[in-house]
Formats: C-alpha cells, sequence, structure tokens
C-alpha cells in the first residue's frame, strides 16, 4: 500500500482467557480492554442453587454464560515483544459454569495462546482449563489472581498442585490491575513466541 511500510502494519492475535467459575475472568478482561468490553452476564439466582458452588465467592451476583469479548493494543516500541509490528490482542473470556463449557470449543477456535487464572484458595476449579489447553496443545500460562483473603504459596507448591510442567509460565496478577493484567498477556504472547519457534516432536 503506498506510503505504509510493514513496520505501519498491526497483527491481530486471538487470546483466551479462562479458568473457574468465579475467578475474575470478566474483571480480568474489562481491566485491561481499551475499549468498552463486552459481557453477556446473567444475575445468580435460586435456579444455581446446588449447581453453582460459591464457597469462597458468596459475594457474586452474576455470572458469564457466553463470553467476555475486549481488545489491547501492544506496542512493539513500548513492550519489549521484539516484534515487527503493533500486536493487538483480541481477548475472549470464557464462561466458567460447567454447564456453559460446550462454549470453550468456538471460543479457542484460532487462538494462539491461553490465559488460564486461577484462585489459590480453589485451585481444583482450573484443573478443567488447565486440561483442555493441554489437550489442545496451546500454549498457556497460569495466572494467579491475588484475592485480599488469599494466602501467598511458593511457586513449587502451587506447581505441584496443578500438575503443570515446568515449561508452563506461572505468574502472580491482580485481575482488577491493568498493569498487572497487561504483564500476563505480554508474557503470555513472549510464551506463545517462544512455543512457536520450537519444533513440535
Amino acid at each position: 500500500m503506498p506510503g505504509y511500510t510493514d513496520s505501519d502494519l498491526t497483527l491481530s492475535l486471538k487470546i483466551v482467557v479462562s479458568g473457574g467459575f468465579g475467578v475474575g475472568k470478566t474483571t480480568f478482561v474489562g481491566s485491561v480492554s481499551e475499549i468498552e468490553p463486552l459481557r453477556t452476564e446473567e444475575a445468580l439466582t435460586a435456579a444455581g442453587a446446588g449447581t453453582d458452588d460459591l464457597t469462597g465467592i458468596g459475594q457474586k451476583k452474576a455470572t458469564t454464560v457466553a463470553m467476555d469479548f475486549g481488545r489491547i493494543t501492544l506496542r512493539r516500541d513500548r513492550e519489549m515483544l521484539m516484534a515487527a509490528h503493533d500486536v493487538q490482542l483480541l481477548l475472549f473470556g470464557t464462561p466458567g459454569q460447567e454447564r456453559f463449557w460446550f462454549m470453550w470449543d468456538s471460543l479457542a477456535q484460532g487462538a494462539v495462546g491461553a490465559v488460564v487464572l486461577a484462585d489459590t484458595r480453589r485451585l481444583a476449579d482450573c484443573f478443567a482449563a488447565v486440561e483442555y489447553f493441554e489437550r489442545l496443545r496451546l500454549p498457556f500460562l497460569v495466572a494467579l489472581n491475588q484475592f485480599p483473603d488469599a494466602g501467598r504459596h511458593a511457586e513449587r507448591d502451587v506447581r505441584a498442585a496443578l500438575g503443570v510442567s515446568p515449561g508452563v509460565p506461572l505468574v502472580w496478577c491482580d485481575a482488577r490491575d491493568r498493569s498487572s493484567a497487561r504483564h500476563v498477556l505480554i508474557s503470555l504472547v513472549a510464551h506463545a513466541r517462544d512455543r512457536a519457534l520450537v519444533p513440535t516432536p
């Protein structure tokens, strides 16, 4: 295109934000998105009693029933991505409740990587997401959302509890904080890039 060079282009990448019910996916997407995020939340009602486990998240009033969507642009000259272009991340947050897991296949299609948000108070809730992305062989990292009443655990203990290999990055974050969520995404893009450079056995 006249007047433009390759360095003027923006590379768009699809990223999935997943994890258990009430772990902070909607908050994560909303805090980091540079556009007004799309949310598909519905109020929790008595109909979910016996199905939705609210242990540790009793204050939760709404839940995602389809997806969250947001967008963030990482600038090549500021984010240390070693990229030839700016990178626009299209963020798709998955629903956490098991009855909506059928949506995951559609949301993961075409993605280059995934963030698995985890709550150290309820690590078992993210097992399904970890197993899902391992099965897809999609690059992912585990982001430990720091809830105020959650204890700080040693990385080796969390890694052992989750059963993830040393090759899966594990980072601490605050899903409410834009810079923290941004750091998670930069780490994921770097991990996905490094994985792409390693031949598949």
